[in-house]
């Protein structure tokens, strides 16, 4: 056990909705445990800001309306909920909640197992939520060894995006699919899947929002980019699928009509050299929403046949059916890649505190491309 790194309290930040209908933001002292004898504790030195961290951070507040209250080491951020927004947090009324998937540090204590004992000053991987804290207790099975020379921001996002990746390209595997097509694709998790698919020869199928977004691909060795502000988008992105006979799609915009309209273009590619079927083509087409970038109602435009489908898509679920071997040896290929394939890139560091600041919760709610925030809760 290293003493000196082992405080009786540490600091946690939570997020609380009210019966007021608000989101109150805040710092907390919450006791150091004792460990059973699998747990280890870790001194939290890095935690990324991902969009599914925001949904239970912010819980679709409106942050334009926030206002600050307590003090400069212990400020409290209120902001307003809609009442739509409020019927969809009410579960959560009065609940004062940890929030952070995941992170990395250095273990400072171990339980009494050969496996905790093990990590005892290991810099290590956790995607065990509650990371937005100065000191997290996990079980040992959830961490990951870093490499030697990786640092924690390196190793900070090991799990949710190169896991999702990892997951979308399995998914498609385990469904008969044979390419993907991915939105939102220049995101970091966008880039990393495109390196992955590279990596594997998996055809994949770009769509971004914007010219700037394209170029950003295409430097990155991306064949099929295609972009949604396009006048062209529909013709450029039905040739890409024609090309790639992409029949399965992960949507991070969700709401709108852009999951019906990559259904329209497979649909179209599909049946490009076909005689006409009133039904359309029997080959099933497959859009996976697995974020909501865009809150609005997502709309359906049925001119794809009858053999498609869309739902819902979390990484979570997947991991329970892959069991752990697979999982595991997920795990490892990220690690081994984590500064090249799966590497994260963040444009911001903020503190503890300065993750309440308005004008960083002003940026780091926005998700915009290349804007990443990382927070160093012993900063």
């Amino acid at each position: 056990m290293v003493e000196q790194q082992r405080p009786e309290q540490a600091l946690e930040l939570r997020s609380l909705v009210t019966s007021e209908a608000t989101v109150e933001l805040s710092l907390v002292d919450v006791d150091v445990p004792e460990l059973s004898p699998d747990q280890v504790l870790v001194r939290v030195e890095a935690a990324p800001i991902n969009p599914s961290d925001l949904g239970l951070l912010l819980a679709g507040a409106d942050v334009s309306r926030a206002r600050v209250a307590g003090t400069a080491e212990r400020p409290v951020l209120t902001l307003p909920l809609d009442d739509a927004a409020a019927r969809v947090a009410a579960a959560r009324v009065g609940e004062s909640m940890p929030v952070g998937n995941e992170g990395a540090g250095r273990v400072v204590d171990a339980g009494s197992s050969p496996a905790a004992q093990a990590l005892l000053g290991k810099l290590v991987a956790v995607a065990g939520g509650a990371m937005y804290a100065q000191i997290r207790h996990v079980e040992a099975a959830a961490c990951l060894v870093l490499p030697d020379g990786t640092t924690a921001a390196e190793g900070a996002a090991a799990f949710v995006n190169p896991m999702t990746a990892l997951a979308m390209v399995e998914t498609m595997r385990d469904e008969g699919h044979t390419a993907l097509v991915h939105t939102a694709a220049a995101s970091n998790l966008g880039q990393m899947l495109n390196r992955l698919c590279l990596e594997d020869g998996v055809p994949l199928v770009n769509i971004v929002r914007s010219p700037d977004q394209v170029a950003l691909l295409r430097t990155a060795g991306a064949t099929y980019v295609c972009d949604s502000s396009s006048q062209h988008f529909m013709d450029d992105l039905i040739k890409a699928l024609r090309a790639t006979s992409a029949t399965l799609a992960f949507d991070a915009v969700g709401g709108g009509t852009l999951a019906s309209r990559i259904l329209t273009a497979m649909e179209a590619a599909l049946t490009a050299d076909a005689s006409f079927s009133r039904y359309g083509s029997t080959v099933h087409k497959q859009v996976y929403l697995y974020g909501s970038l865009d809150r609005s109602p997502t709309e359906l435009r049925r001119s794809y046949g009858m053999a498609w489908g869309v739902g819902g898509w979390l990484l979570t679920p997947f991991l329970v059916r892959a069991g752990h071997e697979r999982v595991e040896a997920m795990r490892q290929r990220v690690a081994a890649g984590l500064t090249t394939t799966f590497a994260s890139h963040f444009s911001d560091t903020v503190t503890l505190v300065g993750a309440l600041s308005p004008d960083a919760v002003s940026a780091y709610s926005r998700m915009g491309t290349g804007r990443k925030y990382l927070v160093v809760p012993n900063g």
